[in-house]
Order: C-alpha cells, then sequence, then structure tokens
C-alpha cells in the first residue's frame, strides 16, 4: 500500500483511534474500583466531620465503623423501611430527589461517641450555580437543634458560591434549630445581613445569591423531607 495515499492516511488514523480508545477504556475499567472505593472514603469522611470527627483516608473506615453505630433509611411518613447499614450508606440521593417524595429512601446515620452523645446526621444534597450541592447535617436527639454540618460543593465560584464549603460558613449553624416554638417546621432561612441571634436563619454568602439561594431550597427540601421522622424520634 503506499504510505503516501489518503486511503493508508485514514486507516491508519482509524487503527490508532480504536487502540487508543481500548486502552482509555481498560485503564478505566481497572480504576473503576479503586475510585468507588475513594469515593466511600470520602463520603465516611464527610459523615464523621459532620460531628467534628477528624479523619484521613488511612483511618476514616475504622472511625466510621466505630462511630457511626448504625444506619437506616426512613419513608417521608417517618418509618423505617429498611435497618441494613450498607444499603443506608448507598443511597444515591440524586436519584431519591427525582422520585416522588412519598417514595423516596432517605438515609439516616446514627453517631454515639462516649461524651459526646447520640447524634443523627443526615445528607443533603441540592443544585447551586454551577453544580450540585451537597453535604451533611448532624442532628441532636431532640430532633429539632443541629450539632454540626458540612458542606461542599462541584463548581461554585471561589471566593463567592464555594464559601459553603468553609469551616466561617458552616460553624454558624450550629445550635441553629428547624422547628419553632409551637412545632412548626421552618428549616434554615437564608438572610442578607446577620442571622446571628436567629435560630431559624443563616447568613448567605456575600456575592453569592445565586449559590446562597439553592443552599436555602436544598435545606427546605431535604430536613423537609425528615420532618414526620424527626417529630416522631423527639
Amino acid at each position: 500500500m503506499n504510505t503516501n495515499s489518503n486511503t493508508y492516511t485514514f486507516l491508519y488514523a482509524s487503527v490508532m483511534v480504536l487502540i487508543v480508545a481500548a486502552v482509555l477504556s481498560f485503564t478505566a475499567l481497572q480504576l473503576k474500583p479503586r475510585q468507588n472505593k475513594n469515593r466511600e472514603i470520602e463520603k465516611k469522611q464527610d459523615i464523621l466531620k459532620a460531628v467534628g470527627v477528624t479523619s484521613t483516608p488511612a483511618d476514616a473506615e475504622k472511625l466510621y465503623d466505630q462511630y457511626i453505630v448504625k444506619a437506616f433509611t426512613v419513608s417521608a411518613e417517618g418509618n423505617v423501611k429498611s435497618e441494613d447499614k450498607e444499603e443506608a450508606f448507598k443511597v444515591d440521593l440524586k436519584r431519591e430527589g427525582s422520585k416522588d417524595l412519598k417514595e423516596r429512601n432517605l438515609p439516616v446515620f446514627v453517631f454515639n461517641k462516649e461524651g459526646v452523645g447520640e447524634k443523627m446526621i443526615l445528607p443533603v444534597r441540592g443544585k447551586g450555580m454551577w453544580g450540585p450541592l451537597w453535604g451533611y447535617i448532624a442532628m441532636e436527639k431532640d430532633g429539632n437543634t443541629i450539632f454540626g454540618a458540612t458542606f461542599a460543593h462541584k463548581g461554585e465560584t471561589p471566593g463567592l458560591g464555594a464559601e459553603i464549603a468553609t469551616d466561617a460558613f458552616q460553624n454558624q449553624f450550629v445550635g441553629k434549630q428547624i422547628f419553632d416554638e409551637a412545632g412548626k417546621f421552618t428549616s434554615i432561612i437564608m438572610v442578607k445581613g446577620t442571622a446571628s441571634g436567629n435560630l431559624h436563619q443563616f447568613d448567605a454568602v456575600s456575592g453569592g445569591t445565586v449559590t446562597s439561594k439553592g443552599f436555602e431550597a436544598m435545606l427546605l427540601d431535604n430536613l423537609g423531607s425528615y420532618e414526620k421522622f424527626l417529630k416522631s424520634s423527639k
């Protein structure tokens, strides 16, 4: 075959594309189990962080097994659907969020540590300006008061919406309450200014209005899904 012909060039390029695609596909398949494992470890770190337990990739699984004494899923009606710890951990919040509220599987992670006591950790997921937001909120046994929280994002603007992942933003939720004095669900509402002293408000991210509104909607939808469960847990 004439190596200078267009046919040769086309065939050569086609073969190279197929070889490269095969190599990339093989590599992706080989790396997938490790990537899934890394995601699991990161998720366990986030769950622990919501209750103030610092962990590393090396010890996250050990600490998770030690302090997360049980996990289960509940329905929006507040009834336990499954007491399988692994099943609760594997719940895909993105998928559940697309379902009708009555059909959702809502995970609950129960933390217990001497000197700290028992806390219920609830996952949340929503949408920011550029991508998904997610996090974990640890509740006191009263089912109303927030003990701690951690939040993350995929692509919010540094210095603006990305501030939701900072300690300064997250620490303001400690002690906030999601039910008012009459027992009505209020969630935590965004304010521009200062929410200091108000149990049901949080300070919006300066310059990150869209992210803040998405964050507020995330709390309202996700915590609202647990309303009946939290009331029954008091």
